[in-house]
């Protein structure tokens, strides 16, 4: 067997070798413009987040129309929730009485007229007998007439009852009690009891005293105010804010959550001796029992009114990359991020510089839920949705 030519053999070796680095080369080549053309699919797909309408509907989110409003400027205040006195009422005894029985308790809602406290005093007492007996004695010389009595006994008569009847009801008696009272005509009922009864509809309060403890006159037993409307005392420090007229719109919050609307009522012309501020006061509605006295809540009040701008609600605007980005709607159903040039903040509200303009459409609920979509899109895990 004849030897093949060592000179042959390498050559044929040379040749095989660059066969093979050609087709690596071609391979790799190849290789890379998929990869290349992989991530310029990857880059599109992350440029655009395709939801529909009903998929929106269903994650929560929503858009709004970009336009100019003109914004209310705005302070933000420390305040504390206080009683409306224009709605309140104190309950107090005018002589000194014992407490007999309590009939509502603090926190009670009472109705005008109800019984609130009975209580016992020996001035009653005696104002009540002398009631008894001058309205007997009016009763039999009313009964004769004045053509039989004189005329002058028929007017003191008269007078003595009127004067009896008004000391009882000076003492905490109502009308209604002393004419049972009086109509029994029955002297041992002249006991010095009688009940202090609720001077308006409301909630209690303050019923800081004890059954069988001797009360002064004046001494507070009850305090009721209706917690339906109630005021809030917000302090503005005297200078260096806005002037803020009466009936301005203001708002309240415990939170900074929930928001009570309300209005600027007064504005206190003295300054405050130890914090040098200067209070104003603030009606708010009440109805769903949110606030009660003794508070400490947030206060917004509106100052006046910008020039219309272009603005978006801040819940618009979301950081990627360290810029502030919205999400804009277009084409119906894509959602493309565009960075934005914000200004101030107003309120709820943010102005605009550049970025989008009137009429484009952004995402204002669920704008994180958006960024999900397109961080996962980007890292490679398919279209949006």
């Amino acid at each position: 067997m004849t030897s093949e030519p060592l000179e042959r053999i390498v050559m044929k070796n040379i040749f095989r070798t660059s066969a093979l680095v050609a087709c690596f080369i071609m391979l790799g080549t190849a290789y890379a413009a998929e990869e290349e053309h992989g991530d310029e699919h990857d880059e599109d797909e992350a440029g655009s987040i395709v939801l529909t309408a009903a998929e929106r509907d269903a994650k929560g989110i929503r858009v709004t129309t970009v336009s100019k409003i003109a914004l209310s400027e705005s302070v933000r205040l420390p305040g504390e929730v206080v009683i409306n006195a224009y709605r309140s009422a104190r309950v107090t005894p005018r002589i000194t009485a014992q407490v007999v029985s309590r009939h509502v308790q603090l926190g009670d809602s009472v109705v005008l007229g109800q019984r609130l406290v009975t209580l016992s005093s020996v001035e009653m007492a005696e104002a009540q007998g002398l009631m008894i007996v001058a309205d007997r004695e009016w009763l039999r010389v009313k009964n004769l007439g004045r053509g039989t009595v004189s005329e002058s006994r028929y007017t003191e008569a008269e007078v003595a009852r009127q004067q009896a009847l008004a000391r009882v009801l000076a003492y905490g008696m109502t009308e209604k009690q002393a004419s049972a009272l009086t109509t029994s005509g029955d002297g041992t009922k002249a006991t010095g009891s009688f009940e202090l009864l609720a001077t308006r509809a409301g909630t209690i309060l303050r019923d800081d005293f004890l059954v069988g403890e001797l009360i002064e006159p004046g001494r507070v037993l009850f305090d009721i105010t209706d917690e339906s409307v109630l005021w809030v005392e917000a302090q503005q420090v005297a200078t260096g804010l806005p002037h803020i007229e009466t009936n301005a719109k203001a708002r309240v919050s415990v939170d900074g959550q929930l928001w009570i609307e309300g209005s600027v009522i007064q504005r206190h012309h003295q300054l405050d001796e130890t914090t040098r501020t200067r209070s104003l006061r603030i009606e708010v509605e009440n109805a769903e029992d949110q606030l009660h006295p003794g508070q400490f809540v947030e206060v917004v009040v509106e100052t006046g009114k910008r020039a219309p701008t272009l603005a978006i609600p801040k819940a618009a605007v979301t950081m990627i990359g360290g810029s502030p980005t919205v999400f804009s709607l277009e084409d119906g159903d894509e959602f493309h991020a565009e960075t934005v040039s914000v200004g101030a903040t107003v309120g709820d509200w943010v102005t605009i510089n550049s970025g989008v303009e009137t009429g484009d459409i952004v995402a204002t609920d669920g704008v994180f839920h958006l960024k999900s979509l397109m961080l996962k899109s980007s890292l490679g895990e398919g279209h949006g949705h």
